[in-house]
């Protein structure tokens, strides 16, 4: 468990490199998006809960760091690591690992809201289920080994 919970696994697909012979940028953010589907799930937002409750979660913020090259033939892991947590918020730390690549390949954290979808969209507290697996992921994930950066202010400095 060095990097967190893996919680998701893909294949490379064609569709997702670009002319390099690399994944694009965007495919990336793709796989996180779909390994928090997946901690969806294992936190129990899954497809029954959000239809009988309407309830989700939106992404609020993102931020991705590039490492390492991924290529087609690559086949990849994510793992979670649960960077905060409050009553409605999980900021999720999600590192892309290759097993050709000693470290991750990137490194996407995302700040999550959970929310009830209505006329209006309004945040909601986790219900005591949601929330009690929610701090036993983030037990799991307390000695996890983050990825070389985490969340920084994005700007350019003066010389």
């Amino acid at each position: 468990m060095a990097n967190g919970v893996i919680i998701y696994r893909t294949q490379v697909l064609p569709e997702w490199v670009d002319y390099n012979g690399h994944l694009r940028d965007a495919y990336y953010v793709l796989v996180a998006s779909y390994a928090a589907d997946a901690l969806m799930e294992h936190l129990g937002i899954d497809a029954p809960y959000r239809e009988r409750t309407r309830c989700t979660l939106y992404t609020l913020e993102l931020h991705a760091h590039y490492f390492h090259e991924v290529q087609q033939a690559d086949f990849l892991e994510v793992a979670v690591r649960i960077l905060g947590a409050d009553e409605k918020r999980i900021h999720a730390g999600f590192d892309v690992l290759c097993a050709r690549l000693p470290e991750p390949a990137a490194s996407i954290e995302l700040m999550l809201m959970h929310v009830e979808q209505g006329e209006s969209v309004k945040a909601l507290a986790f219900p005591a289920q949601i929330a009690r697996a929610l701090e036993t992921l983030t037990a799991a994930t307390a000695g996890a080994t983050p990825a070389r950066r985490g969340s920084r202010k994005m700007e350019l400095r003066g010389r």
